[in-house]
C-alpha cells in the first residue's frame, strides 16, 4: 500500500489553534484545486497504480472547506479511483464539522477513513489550545462516523498548555475506550509564527523536554496498542521546510521521535516484568528478543540497557538474540542459576 499525500494547509479552519502554523508543518502554500492538481501529478510519476493505494487529504479540516471546493477536490479523486491508481481516500478535519450532510457527500466519493483533530479530551486543555470544541464533540462526531461505517483516526498531543501528565494519561485512556482504527502522536512543538511562539517568548508556555515527550508519549502509544488501536505515527515528519533553520523556535523534536518512544514503551513493559522477577535470588534474566526488535530492546546508543543497569544493579540480565523469530514480541525468562546455590 502506497499513500499518495495531497495538502491543503489550514483550509477549512475557522481560527487558528495555538500550536499551529500549517503552512510550515505541510509545506504547502495553497489549497486550490490547481495546487492540489500538481501535487497529484508529481506523485504519480512514482506512484504504482493499485487498489491497495490511498489517496490522503492532510493539513486544515477538509469537511470545513466549502461544500463546492470538497466536490472539486473529490473529483480529483474520483478519476484515481475509477482509473484504479489508489482504492480509497481519507482525509482529517475537526471534531465539529461532522454532521449527517457531510458523511453523505464523503460515502459518495470513496473517502473510507476519517481522521479528527482531537489533541485532547481534557476541557481546560481543548480551552487553552483554542481548539474551539468540547470534549463532547469529540465523542459525538466518533459516533457518527461509525454509525456510517468509516473507518476513524484520532490525533493526540502531549506538552499542551494547562496540560500535565495526568491530563495526558487520562486522555489516552478514553481515547482507547473508543477504539479509532487509528491514531497519530504528537508532542507540542513550538513553531515560528504561532500563538504559541508568543507565549513562548513571553515565558508564559514552557515546552516538554525531550525526555519528558517521550515519556508521555510512550504511555499513549502503549495505551492505544495494547487496545488494539494502530499508531501510525508519533511526531511530525522531519520534512524540509519544517526542519529549515528557525522554523522550530523550541520542543522536543527528533528526527527519529517515532523510535524513540516505541522503545521507551518496550522498556517500560519489560521493566514492570523485571521488577517482579528481581526479588528472586539466584537468577539469570533472559530476554527472548527477535533481531527485529534489536533495536527497540537496546534503545538509543544502549540507553535501555544502561537505564537497567542502574536501576537494578544486581540483575544478571542475557540478552538472545532470535535470528530467524517470526516472534513480535520480546520473552522474558527467568533461569535458575544452578553455580551459586
Amino acid at each position: 500500500m502506497s499513500i499518495l499525500p495531497i495538502f491543503i494547509p489550514h483550509a477549512g479552519c475557522p481560527h487558528q489553534c495555538v500550536f499551529c502554523n500549517q503552512k510550515t508543518i505541510s509545506g504547502q502554500k495553497t489549497a486550490a484545486v490547481a495546487g492540489a492538481q500538481a501535487q497529484i501529478k508529481r506523485w504519480l510519476q512514482w506512484l504504482r497504480p493499485s487498489v491497495d493505494n490511498e489517496a490522503a487529504f492532510y493539513g486544515g479540516s477538509f469537511t470545513g472547506l466549502d461544500l463546492e471546493l470538497q466536490k472539486q477536490l473529490l473529483a480529483l479523486t474520483d478519476a484515481l479511483l475509477a482509473q484504479k491508481i489508489i482504492g480509497s481516500v481519507r482525509l482529517s478535519t475537526r471534531p465539529d464539522y461532522i454532521d449527517v450532510e457531510r458523511l453523505a457527500l464523503l460515502q459518495k466519493h470513496g473517502v473510507k477513513l476519517v481522521e479528527l483533530g482531537v489533541q485532547s479530551l481534557d476541557e481546560k486543555v481543548l480551552a487553552a489550545a483554542e481548539r474551539g470544541h468540547s470534549a463532547e464533540a469529540v465523542y459525538k462526531a466518533h459516533n457518527l462516523l461509525r454509525q456510517f461505517g468509516f473507518q476513524t483516526g484520532i490525533q493526540l498531543m502531549v506538552g499542551l498548555p494547562c496540560q500535565n501528565e495526568e491530563s495526558v494519561r487520562a486522555t489516552a485512556k478514553l481515547v482507547a475506550a473508543l477504539k479509532p482504527d487509528v491514531a497519530r502522536v504528537y508532542p507540542v512543538l513550538v513553531i515560528k509564527d504561532t500563538p504559541l511562539a508568543r507565549l513562548y517568548a513571553s515565558g508564559k508556555y514552557q515546552p516538554l523536554s525531550l525526555e519528558e515527550a517521550v515519556e508521555q508519549s510512550a504511555f499513549v502509544y502503549q495505551a492505544l496498542t495494547t487496545a488494539g488501536v494502530n499508531v501510525i505515527r508519533i511526531g511530525l515528519q522531519p520534512d524540509e521546510e519544517l526542519c529549515t533553520p528557525g522554523n522550530i523556535v523550541a520542543g522536543p523534536f527528533h528526527p527519529s521521535m517515532g523510535e524513540l518512544v516505541k522503545s521507551r514503551a518496550l522498556r517500560n513493559k519489560i521493566t514492570q516484568k523485571l521488577l517482579k522477577l528481581i526479588a528472586q535470588e539466584n537468577l539469570t534474566i533472559e530476554l527472548h528478543c527477535p533481531k527485529k526488535l534489536e533495536s527497540k530492546l537496546r534503545g538509543h546508543k544502549s540507553e535501555n540497557l544502561c537505564y537497567w543497569q542502574q536501576l537494578l544493579p544486581q540483575l544478571n540480565l542475557k540478552i538472545v538474540i532470535e535470528q530467524n523469530s517470526a516472534e513480535e514480541e520480546i520473552k522474558v525468562w527467568p533461569v535458575a542459576n544452578l553455580l551459586h546455590p
